[in-house]
């Protein structure tokens, strides 16, 4: 059989959808059309209905226009997750304009070097973050910025308007000496007169988002994701979860919305079928226990960092999390002994799915009733999947070999922004290439191995690092582990595990390394061992192991002019 996942599929679950030919914002004008009253989102107890939502974007969707926006301008968010970036991404959508969400935690650098390689001509920001833009708007072909807070939209639970500026001209615009002229978002909502659609013609080939890579293995590239790709994508997970329960779900949302895994497989699944989204803006495990528990969310979604903690959260059993149905856990690698845990503790499914963002949000995941230990479960409808030999990326490998995955689907990016070589490397006669080694069994259930790139090859062997991090979560005092290849003149190179223990724990390298020896294959088990109180990660906690090589990098450069015995190593040789 071509494409064996099809035998598995559930029977609610159709092999194959049909996509209406529609711009993505038309997906909430048609659920605050079904649930006008129902809450789409709540943020600090207040609650925003998919009405008030929906006439809110169509009213900045207005005032982008009244700015002279021409359709296909970028429009830039600088948001954390709150109901302003809900209202701002479909309001610029309906104004025509192409989106580009910037993780707020950015330094100036990474701000200017987005905002210059989209050229984005308007900017929606936090206050909070105001400083960082004003720092690089010069350097950038920003005309206007859009300032917004909390305190904005929520008084009654705050305390009085703070504004970060100091002086407010009538009508509450200001315009600073040399830069592009500066609005508050409330102001410009109010202005407007009308709550209707502006209907401007967005044909759903046209780009929507200019998604960025997290730039964990370079620098950041924008891909190219359309109204229908986004409009397929939402629609295949709608038909994966079977037994989604339209107008009633209830999502705890703390994954950051500038990521497409938040943007894409959360919110825009939610808006689509008239789900209530709790909005978090930050991680803190009590918060998060207490959002779950308070507002019965029956879905959650995290990465597996997020899961790491919460199963080590000391008040954990204090609160009722039985709601819970499904959670998903996504890009990072989960380890089993993390899943099985959340599982125990909760009575929730937890499983992990694949996706990326030039394909869009979620590619392959298990089915809602059956899954097999370690796999991320199997295409999406309309989802096509190999496995390429990793010499020449052209041969299909069979069952049970290990290669590099290659997808082709309707949500796949058009390429990336103005990288016509990268997209060539990416995008080969109509499949993506994604980087990723992977594996398919005779079932067409997929594992992912690892990163092609992030591949150790030592002594001929090659090493997965996910595949020694496994065995390193299974140590009682491990709490996170991160496995990288550093240079070594015998092997080329050799295996180095990070570990953070458990609060409390002390594990010694040498009882680590005793612990792997167990359960590994010699070529496999750590030769080093670090013992850290942190890893190093992104805003969504994938663990950033490019920063562990350059660490790497530098201590080899600081000990050739070290004196002897300045460094020290950080374990026995193993094995």
């Amino acid at each position: 059989m071509l494409n064996p996942w099809l035998a598995q599929y559930e029977p609610e679950v159709p092999p194959s959808l049909t996509y209406p030919p529609v711009p993505m914002h038309r997906l909430l004008e048609q659920t605050a059309a079904r649930y006008p009253r129902r809450p789409a989102t709540i943020f600090l107890g207040a609650r925003l209905t998919y009405q008030t939502l929906d006439e809110t974007a169509n009213r900045f969707a207005h005032a982008l226009l009244g700015f002279g926006l021409q359709r296909g301008s970028r429009v830039a968010l600088l948001l954390p997750n709150c109901p302003q970036f809900v209202i701002a991404f479909y309001g610029a959508l309906k104004a025509g304009a192409i989106v580009t969400a910037i993780n707020p935690l950015y330094t100036p650098r990474e701000l200017e070097y987005q905002l210059n390689d989209a050229g984005a001509d308007t900017l929606v920001a936090l206050s909070k973050f105001y400083p960082t833009v004003q720092a690089v708007r010069a350097k950038t072909p920003l005309q206007r910025v859009i300032v917004t807070n909390i305190k904005e939209y929520f008084p009654r639970l705050m305390k009085p308007l703070f504004t970060v500026f100091k002086e407010r001209q009538e009508g509450h615009r200001v315009t600073l000496a040399g830069e592009a002229s500066t609005y508050w978002l409330q102001d410009i909502l109010a202005e407007q007169r009308t709550t209707l659609a502006p209907g401007i013609n967005v044909d759903p080939e046209d780009i929507a988002l200019l998604q960025y890579t997290g730039g964990t293995t370079g620098t950041p590239k924008g891909a190219m994701l359309t109204h229908a790709g986004l409009v397929a994508n939402t629609l295949q997970i709608r038909a994966w979860l079977s037994d989604f329960q339209e107008g009633a779900e209830t999502m705890l949302l703390v994954l950051p919305l500038f990521h497409v895994f938040g943007l894409g497989a959360c919110m825009s699944v939610m808006v689509q079928g008239g789900g209530t989204m709790v909005l978090l803006p930050q991680f803190k495990t009590g918060d998060v226990l207490r959002a779950i528990s308070k507002h019965r969310a029956t879905l959650f979604p995290g990465v597996p960092s997020m899961y790491v903690a919460l199963n080590n959260a000391a008040d954990f059993q204090r609160y009722d999390l039985t709601s819970l149905r499904h959670c998903f856990s996504g890009a990072a690698p989960l380890p089993q002994e993390v899943q099985a845990r959340f599982e125990a503790r909760t009575g929730g499914r937890l499983v992990e799915g694949y996706g990326m963002t030039e394909a869009n949000a979620c590619i392959i995941t298990p089915l809602r009733g059956l899954r097999k230990q370690g796999s991320i479960g199997i295409p999406l409808p309309d989802v096509e999947a190999r496995i390429v030999d990793m010499e020449t990326g052209t041969a299909t490998l069979p069952p049970g070999q290990v290669g590099e995955l290659v997808l082709r689907c309707p949500q796949q990016m058009q390429g990336y922004w103005k990288r016509p070589e990268d997209t060539a490397q990416t995008l080969r006669d109509g499949w993506v290439y994604t980087g990723d080694i992977a594996q398919m069994d005779p079932d067409g259930f997929f594992s992912i191995v690892d990163r092609k790139k992030e591949m150790i090859l030592s002594g001929g062997f090659n090493v997965y690092p996910r595949d020694v991090e496994e065995v390193l979560y299974m140590h009682p005092q491990v709490k996170e582990a991160a496995v990288i290849g550093i240079p070594d003149a015998f092997l080329g190179e050799a295996v180095k595990a990070f570990v953070v223990p458990r609060e409390g724990a002390s594990p010694t390298p040498e009882a680590i390394i005793a612990f792997c020896q167990e359960r590994l294959t010699k070529y496999k088990v750590p030769r080093w061992v670090e013992l850290r109180e942190s890893l190093p990660k992104t805003l969504i906690g994938k663990v950033l192991r490019r920063v562990l090589i350059e660490e790497e990098q530098q201590k080899r450069t600081a000990s050739v002019t070290s004196a002897p015995g300045e460094l020290r190593s950080q374990g026995p040789v193993g094995g």
